[in-house]
């Protein structure tokens, strides 16, 4: 559902669902859904037109609580923290953009990051409003993420990532693996872990598969080219940790870090390489490529191109 609420310096407005509850007012279920959030900004928010609901009108501290309304609202970070890295893009036309996105970046609005995502920088600096990421990379990892532009041909897109039309390429830096031939295919069955956020390989039928081929060995580490054949939530730093040479700098596996602080120094040596695909629209072969080197800063090399 499109939100009645502009965009504003590049953040769109989130949406909340009311379900069935006890609630009186949109005041006291959102007071109880945002503990975080005190009454006093709630209110002044709603006193500035800022929360609304599906049809614009404006929602009130004393407005009536209605089962299966869809309130829209701005949210809001208290010091958000810098990231200091710039994203680049690398092409643009009517229907997509494509960015090249530093580590550290989110791609997407979540958390304690709302101003510093790539999708709310795209949209400050080039006036997309419409701008929707087609797929995501995870905070840490660097490289190429497709944004659509145009809400009526968006769904050309995301569909080449459903029915796996696109050839993803990532590499990583990580341990040497002895004795590693010229390719590995690693399958596995890969389910939610805990913590909540991290996944862990099970027992079972797999649902995931990586093809691992090892393109320079530097003694200690090597650079892999990693091909994943299935898209499973951190499918290639588990599968990684899995075979014993888990990516250089990841906080989450074979291990969770005990730090919650971003080490700038540091960042996990996953780039997304490349994206290929037959562009839906003009029929062109596409193939999109970063700039981003395993320590996250742009190479010298040009752009490939399309």
């Amino acid at each position: 559902m499109k939100s009645p609420l502009p965009t504003v310096a590049g953040v769109g407005s989130s949406s909340q669902w009311l379900p069935s509850g006890p609630w009186k007012t949109v005041l006291e279920f959102f007071q109880e859904q945002f503990p975080r959030v005190d009454l006093e900004t709630w209110i002044a928010r709603m006193d500035r037109g800022e929360v609304v609901d599906e049809t614009g009108v404006r929602v009130a501290p004393e407005s009536v609580y209605r089962v299966g309304a869809c309130i829209f609202y701005y949210r809001e970070v208290e010091n958000e923290s810098v990231i200091p890295f710039v994203e680049q893009v690398l092409y643009r036309d009517e229907h997509i953009l494509v960015a090249d996105k530093p580590h550290f970046l989110p791609v997407i609005p979540s958390g304690r990051f709302l101003h510093e995502t790539l999708l709310v920088r795209l949209r400050k600096n080039y006036g997309a409003e419409d701008l929707v990421p087609v797929h995501r990379l995870d905070r840490e990892t660097a490289g190429v993420v497709l944004f659509s532009l145009d809400p009526s041909t968006r769904g050309k897109y995301t569909s080449l990532f459903r029915n796996r039309e696109v050839t993803k390429v990532y590499e990583a830096l990580a341990p040497t693996l002895d004795h590693a031939g010229p390719y590995i295919t690693r399958r596995s069955r890969i389910v939610r872990g805990e913590p909540f956020f991290r996944m862990k390989e099970v027992a079972g039928i797999p649902n995931s598969e990586t093809k691992i081929v090892p393109l320079q060995n530097l003694g200690v580490n090597t650079v892999y080219r990693l091909i994943p054949v299935t898209g499973r939530k951190h499918q290639l730093r588990v599968h990684l940790a899995g075979l014993g040479i888990p990516i250089i700098n990841d906080k989450l596996y074979p291990v969770v870090s005990s730090s919650d602080e971003d080490d700038f120094s540091s960042p996990l040596e996953l780039v997304a390489r490349s994206l290929s695909f037959q562009d839906p629209i003009t029929g062109h072969q596409r193939n999109f490529e970063s700039e981003m080197n395993l320590s996250g800063r742009h190479s010298v090399a040009a752009p490939c191109g399309m």
